[in-house]
């Protein structure tokens, strides 16, 4: 659009100039500085809310978990060596040997209340990681305690590990590489569970007069995202198995060595926080202990089988917070 030239010669553009004030300017910086610090204080003030909730990869793999009762202990330990192997195109994965050779993913047998000792290596060039599973197929629904390294942060070559698995129910289960794709190229074995052959009174014991003491501290990696009692995978002391008789006397201090809220409580179900036996908590999920707090309780050991600790601050467990405990 054009202008007659006695409109220009006038002053006049031919586009309208917005301006403002350097009051209005400054109200704005005020009112944005004002909004980023209400934020700020909503957003820290709520941390623990944050840092609580599973990492992704948790979640994924507990979400086919069913409830787990706790097993009649039998006393027979199944001791078990697996080792990941693979062919040379990397095509083919199985256990302790490939397809068509001598002691390829060796079928397990055994009772419930059995204790299997799984002892696993990476003897691959691949990353692998190890867990126990009802699922038929797929990488979930991996038992609580039978895993060893995760698919986010599996075994590299040459590194091994161990874990335990304590069936509580007749069935088929499975061991299997919990790195998506692995269990379909090969790397999957049976164990399959029977009725259990002898099971000890599920009565408690009258109280011995025999007391302990154990010392927990939860501990958290930097990211938050893996939580552990004493200390983190890998390292030595992680998650002590605690072992007692019905009727002792068992006293736990629980000590917060990290930044995040901590509870601890005696659970039949490690995936359910609330399943807290024989009034053994120690702060709660709604009242928990803060950094540096500590607790302390008292209590006497029911009847015999396995249970674990837990952090009962929902998620916790999940991301690794979760030990066994034993009653014999």
């Amino acid at each position: 659009m054009s202008y007659p030239e006695t409109e220009r010669s006038k002053g006049e553009q031919e586009y309208p100039i917005f301006r403002t004030s350097p009051e209005r300017a400054t109200k704005m910086m005020v009112i944005m500085l004002g909004i980023v610090i209400v934020g700020g204080v909503i957003f820290f003030s709520m941390w623990d809310y944050w840092i609580s909730s599973p990492a992704p990869v948790v979640v994924m793999r507990s979400a086919a978990v069913s409830e787990i009762p706790a097993a009649i202990l039998t006393g027979k330990d199944i001791q078990v060596t697996l080792t990941f192997v693979e062919s040379s195109d990397f095509r083919t994965l199985a256990f302790n040997a490939l397809p068509g050779e001598a002691d390829n993913n060796p079928e397990i047998h055994a009772n419930v209340g059995d204790k299997i000792i799984f002892d696993v290596s990476n003897g691959g060039k691949s990353f692998h990681a190890f867990g126990v599973t009802q699922e038929e197929e797929g990488f979930t629904g991996i038992i609580s305690g039978s895993d060893i390294a995760s698919a986010s942060s599996p075994l590299l070559p040459g590194e091994g590990g161990t874990s335990e698995f304590i069936p509580s129910k007749e069935g088929v289960y499975y061991y299997i590489c919990t790195v998506p794709g692995h269990r379909e190229q090969g790397m999957m074995g049976k164990i399959i569970v029977g009725a259990a052959k002898a099971a000890p009174s599920r009565e408690a014991a009258a109280p011995t007069g025999v007391s302990h003491e154990f010392e927990l501290h939860f501990v958290e990696s930097d990211d938050f995202r893996t939580l552990a009692f004493n200390a983190l995978p890998g390292e030595e002391g992680n998650n002590p198995e605690i072992k007692v008789n019905s009727g002792d006397e068992v006293t736990i201090t629980a000590v917060n060595n990290g930044k995040s809220f901590h509870a601890f409580g005696v659970v039949s179900n490690p995936e359910d926080p609330i399943s807290v036996l024989w009034n053994s908590a120690i702060a709660a999920a709604t009242n928990p202990l803060k950094p540096g707090e500590s607790g302390e309780i008292t209590f006497i050991a029911g009847a015999p089988g396995t249970y674990y600790y837990i952090c009962t601050v929902p998620g916790h467990s999940l991301q690794g917070m979760q030990g066994t405990f034993i009653v014999e």
